[in-house]
């Protein structure tokens, strides 16, 4: 099933509108989940209620893929492997790279048996030498070409529109909203503005090496291939605490490889007031049923309270562009 959503084709790139909403989530069914969401939301943003929190510790943090955005194709797996495939004639020793093979063989379950930081080293390994310009440049041209195969709309208009709701929902509560994704920082700052209303310096990922350097008379940032930060699995809290300053209250994460467990933990362990929001993807007519082997992010959610989203159940739609599903569900 996820195989033949494998590669990514190209066309015409559209910037997810930002939701304009008087009723909160819209496009979440009225129930529990969406429910529990607003309540907590609510009696952490009132002033004099015991559950109250002040703005500057209202950390709400996000994983990318397949929490804020359809993940298979792995996007950024398609622009890693258009590089590695134009650059390897003349990097012969890079055949030896086990994640190198990967990547030309399509192998997701390498990725997800070691972590999206193995595709964020892809990325800095193919891309060491570049400009920090020139490197947003090429990421901008590839997004602005990118289409998502099964849709056959941009990939950035596969991010989910209950998710928008929600991110647009905490920052008028107050909330910092910050992406934490495996995958590569720099990658995701060239479209999370305009996809998410998050600005670049919230995005917390996987960091390749810099260095600076004088060319032609002008200072430069200009990208090295090591890996510096990995941001997956257990890094993700260090990540959170390296980047923020402080620990989430809010944190969301999907249901995929047991990746975001460790970040909703670390914000259930917050001593405030605290949610933790996990996405199941269990809807494969509008989007992709998959799981776990273990099942492990559901059994911590179990475990530990966490509010399980159904997407067939909890969702009227799920992309900008689908028609919204009856309440007879």
């Amino acid at each position: 099933m996820i195989d033949r959503l494998a590669c990514l084709f190209f066309g015409v790139f559209v910037v997810t509108p930002a939701f304009a909403q008087s009723t909160p989530l819209p496009s979440w069914h009225d129930g529990p989940t969406r429910d529990n969401i607003i309540n907590f939301v609510e009696r952490v943003t009132t002033p004099g209620h015991p559950d109250f929190v002040p703005e500057n510790e209202r950390i709400a943090t996000f994983d990318n893929d397949g929490t804020l955005w359809c993940e298979f194709p792995v996007v950024q797996l398609a622009f890693v492997s258009a590089s590695l495939q134009q650059m390897l004639p003349n990097h012969p020793e890079w055949k030896e790279d086990v994640a190198v093979q990967a990547v030309l063989d399509n192998n997701l379950d390498y990725f997800l048996k070691n972590g999206e930081q193995e595709l964020a080293r892809m990325l800095a390994l193919t891309h060491s030498g570049m400009t920090r310009e020139e490197f947003r440049e090429r990421v901008g041209e590839f997004f602005r070409a990118a289409k998502h195969p099964k849709y056959n709309v941009a990939v950035t208009q596969t991010a989910y529109q209950p998710m928008l709701e929600l991110l647009n929902y905490l920052r008028s509560k107050g909330f910092q909203t910050w992406i934490c994704t495996g995958g590569g920082a720099e990658f995701v700052r060239v479209i999370s503005e305009n996809t998410y209303g998050i600005p670049a310096q919230q995005v917390i990922g996987s960091i390749g090496g810099w260095k600076f350097e004088n060319r032609d008379g002008k200072s430069v940032l200009v990208k090295t291939p090591e890996l510096l930060l990995k941001n997956d699995k257990e890094d993700k809290p260090v990540g959170i605490a390296i980047q923020t300053g402080g620990t989430p209250i809010f944190a969301c994460g999907n249901v995929r490889s047991g990746g975001d467990i460790a970040m909703l933990e670390m914000a259930r362990n917050n001593s405030r007031p605290n949610f933790q929001l996990l996405i199941h993807h269990d809807d494969e007519e509008r989007e992709i049923a998959y799981g776990e082997k273990d099942n492990a992010s559901l059994e911590a959610a179990k475990e530990q309270g966490w509010q399980v989203v159904s997407m067939k159940n909890d969702w009227k739609t799920i992309f900008p562009f689908q028609k919204e599903a009856s309440n007879d569900r």
